[in-house]
C-alpha cells in the first residue's frame, strides 16, 4: 500500500511515543515511573459528573450544532468575560473536540501554502506539526532559560517578513511552564501595532495552572484583539482530559471557517461532554483550586530534588505541571554500558531503559539542551523518579 506523502511532513509526538514505550516496559513486568504525560492525576469533579449523567438521562444523544449547543458556547462567553475581561459572542465561539482540534481548526483556516507562521521555542510538539501540515512555514524562535524561556519584543521583530501570517504561542506554556506578565506582553503588543496582517493565536489550556498571580491575556489590548484567537478547554483546569472538549474563541469570518472545517472533519464533539462543560464552566471552582494547590506544593518538591542532581540547570515554573531542565552538560557523556549520550533523546531513552523513568526530550519542543518532566504526578511517584534520575545521572561519565 503506496501512503501519502503528506504523512512524510510530521512525526509522532515525543510524548505519545514515550508513554508507549513506557507502557510496553510496564508489560513486561518492569515498574516504570512516568513523568512524561501531561494529564492531571485527579478525577473529574463530582458536580460535572453528575450533570454528565443528569445529561444521559434527558436524552441528550442526538447530533448537536458543528459548533456546539448554543448554551454551551454562551457559558464559555460568560467565562471569558467573567475570568478574562473579553467580549465574545456565541457565534465566535467553536467547540471541538479537544483543544488540539480546535488548533488544527485555525491553522487549517488561516494557513496557505508558503505562509510563515511565528513561533517561539520551547513550544507544545503539535504546533510546528500542524503548520507544515498545512504547509506553511515554522519560523521557531529560540528563547532563553536566563529570560524565564520567554520571548523578547526584539526577537519578535528581528523574525517578521511580509510572509508572517501568524502568531502562536502558550501561556501558561507547555513545556517550560513559562506564564506571561501584562508587562511582557504589551512589549510584543508593540511590535504587532506596526504589523496589522498578523494574527495572533494564544493558547490559554493552562490558565487556572498557574501559582502566583492572575492569568493575562494578550486578548485584552485593543491593539490586537480583533486579530487575536483564543484557545482553551476543560482538559488541565478540570481534569478532564477523557471528555475531549475545547473551543475557540476568535473573529466571527474566522469561527465560520473553522465550523465549515470541523464540518467535514468530525461534525460535533461529544453532546454529554458538552452538556458537562457547562457545568465545568459556570459551577465550583474549588476542586480545580484544590487540584493547584496539590500541584504548588509538587513544583517546590521536584525542585528541590532537581537542584540536587549536580550540573542540572532548571527554571522554576510559573504555570502548568512541568519542569524544563537544561541537561545540556550531561551530552557527551558514557552509559555504564558504553552507550555515549549524544543528546537529549539518547539521554531519555537511557532513563527509561536505565532508570525505568518516562520523561521527554526538549528537541520534541525545539529547545534539544532540555528535557520535560512532569509533576502531574503524586509525590511520592515525583520522589521515586528523581530519586532514581539522580542515580543514574550519576553512573554516567
Amino acid at each position: 500500500m503506496q501512503l501519502s506523502s503528506l504523512l512524510n511532513r510530521f512525526s509522532e509526538p515525543e510524548t505519545l511515543k514515550m508513554a508507549k514505550l513506557g507502557r510496553a516496559l510496564r508489560s513486561q513486568g518492569h515498574d516504570i515511573t512516568d513523568l512524561s504525560l501531561g494529564e492531571p492525576d485527579f478525577n473529574t469533579p463530582d458536580h460535572i459528573k453528575q450533570a454528565a449523567k443528569e445529561a444521559i438521562d434527558a436524552n441528550y444523544s442526538h447530533y448537536t450544532p458543528v459548533s456546539g449547543y448554543l448554551d454551551l458556547r454562551e457559558a464559555v462567553c460568560v467565562k471569558l468575560k467573567r475570568d478574562n475581561g473579553l467580549d465574545f459572542t456565541p457565534d465566535q465561539i467553536v467547540v471541538s473536540t479537544g483543544a488540539k482540534q480546535s488548533i488544527a481548526n485555525v491553522i487549517l483556516a488561516l494557513v496557505d501554502l508558503g505562509d510563515e507562521v511565528i513561533i517561539p521555542t520551547p513550544y507544545w510538539v503539535t504546533y510546528s506539526a500542524l503548520v507544515t501540515l498545512a504547509g506553511g512555514i515554522p519560523v521557531l524562535i529560540q528563547t532563553r532559560i536566563e529570560d524565564g524561556f520567554k520571548l523578547k519584543p526584539e526577537a519578535l521583530a528581528a523574525h517578521i517578513t511580509p510572509k508572517t501570517k501568524l502568531f502562536m504561542f502558550s501561556s501558561p506554556c507547555n513545556p517550560s511552564g513559562a506564564v506571561y506578565t501584562k508587562e511582557e506582553l504589551a512589549g510584543l503588543v508593540a511590535v504587532f501595532k506596526h504589523h496589522p496582517g498578523i494574527n495572533i493565536l494564544s493558547d490559554e489550556i493552562y490558565e487556572y495552572i498557574r501559582f502566583d498571580g492572575m492569568h493575562e491575556s494578550i486578548g485584552c489590548f485593543d491593539e490586537v484583539k480583533d486579530r487575536t484567537i483564543i484557545i482553551n478547554g476543560l482538559s488541565k483546569g478540570y481534569a478532564m482530559t477523557g471528555w475531549r472538549l475545547g473551543y475557540m474563541a476568535g473573529p466571527i469570518e474566522l469561527a465560520k471557517a473553522c465550523d465549515k472545517l470541523q464540518g467535514q472533519f468530525t461534525s460535533a464533539t461529544n453532546s454529554i461532554a458538552q452538556r458537562a462543560a457547562i457545568a465545568a464552566l459556570l459551577g465550583d471552582m474549588k476542586p480545580t483550586q484544590e487540584m493547584v494547590s496539590a500541584f504548588r506544593t509538587r513544583r517546590s518538591k521536584i525542585i528541590e530534588l532537581l537542584q540536587e542532581i549536580p550540573n542540572i540547570r532548571c527554571h522554576e515554573p510559573e504555570g502548568a505541571f512541568y519542569v524544563f531542565p537544561d541537561v545540556s552538560d550531561y551530552f557527551g557523556k558514557k552509559s555504564p554500558d558504553g552507550e555515549i549520550i549524544h543528546d537529549a533523546g539518547d539521554l531519555c531513552k537511557y532513563l527509561l531503559n536505565q532508570a525505568h523513568v518516562s520523561t521527554v526530550t526538549g528537541a520534541a519542543f525545539g529547545e534539544p539542551k532540555c528535557i520535560r518532566l512532569s509533576f502531574a504526578n503524586s509525590l511520592e511517584n515525583i520522589e521515586k523518579g528523581i530519586d532514581r534520575i539522580k542515580l543514574a545521572m550519576s553512573k554516567l561519565n
